[in-house]
C-alpha cells in the first residue's frame, strides 16, 4: 500500500512540474480546431458557403503559424561548431 501511494505522489509531482506544457499542449489543440469550430459556429448563424470557407481558412491560417510560434522551440536543433586543430608546424 506504501509504494502505491509513493507511486502517486511521484506521479503527482511529474505532471504538476510539466503543468505548464499540458497547458500548451491544450491549447495547441484549440488551436487546431479552431477552423472547424469557426465554420460550424458560422453555419448555425445561416452563413453561406463561400463565406463560412473564407473566413474559416483564414482563422486556420492564422492558427498553424500561432501553433508555428509555439512549437518552433522544440524543432531548433543545436548544432555544436567542431574546432578544428591544426596537427602540423604552424609558421
Amino acid at each position: 500500500m506504501a509504494s502505491v501511494l509513493s507511486w502517486i505522489k511521484k506521479e503527482i509531482g511529474y505532471i504538476i512540474s510539466s503543468f505548464s506544457q499540458i497547458v500548451k499542449a491544450l491549447f495547441l489543440v484549440i488551436l487546431a480546431s479552431s477552423g472547424l469550430a469557426c465554420a460550424i459556429f458560422l453555419r448555425y448563424l445561416g452563413y453561406n458557403g463561400p463565406i463560412i470557407s473564407f473566413v474559416s481558412i483564414i482563422v486556420e491560417l492564422i492558427s498553424i503559424l500561432l501553433c508555428y510560434y509555439l512549437v518552433r522551440g522544440y524543432l531548433k536543433t543545436e548544432e555544436k561548431a567542431e574546432v578544428s586543430k591544426s596537427k602540423g608546424k604552424q609558421v
